[in-house]
């Protein structure tokens, strides 16, 4: 592995653990216990358009495993695990075989995110009883997931505009 691209990597990971931590500090008057924002997916989608897809995952995978280090445990970081892959992959695949903008994309992806984290909830606590949260979380996915895609959308186009073009 080359020096930029390690250091893109890495600039873009410190960005997205930077978001992460910020939001906790956050007061969120969600209503499902552990609901987030999700601000550190505005980095993973502009990963995903600046970077090579496996760039961008690896990208992903050292911002989980980090976050989960520094104040995580192992419970929320299998949720992340799976709530990312499954976002991930899904994004990867719309923005490979689709035509949605990248907002379409966040929204997906933030559905695909929730959905997964309750799964293996549900699985870890081995109750069904969790599923009653799926419609409240996947309402909260896609507006979460709107709101990091337009996030995502005007810093690339800032990016674009002031350092591409």
């Amino acid at each position: 592995m080359n020096l930029h691209r390690m250091t893109r990597i890495a600039l873009l990971t410190a960005l997205s653990l930077i978001l992460f931590v910020l939001e906790g500090f956050l007061p969120l008057p969600l209503p499902v216990p552990g609901a987030k924002l999700g601000l550190a997916a505005i980095v993973t989608l502009i990963a995903l358009h600046l970077l090579p897809t496996r760039d961008a995952g690896l990208m992903l995978t050292l911002r989980i495993l980090l976050a989960s280090t520094l104040g995580g445990g192992v419970a929320p970081m299998l949720y992340s695990l799976a709530g990312g892959a499954a976002s991930f992959t899904a994004m990867v695949l719309l923005k490979q075989h689709s035509q949605l903008s990248i907002v379409g994309i966040s929204a997906a992806g933030g559905f695909l995110h929730n959905m997964a984290q309750l799964l293996v909830a549900a699985a870890v606590m081995q109750t069904t009883a969790l599923f009653s949260y799926a419609p409240v979380l996947g309402f909260i996915g896609i507006l979460t997931g709107i709101g990091i895609g337009i996030a995502a959308q005007v810093t690339l186009q800032k990016i674009y505009h002031n350092f591409v073009g």
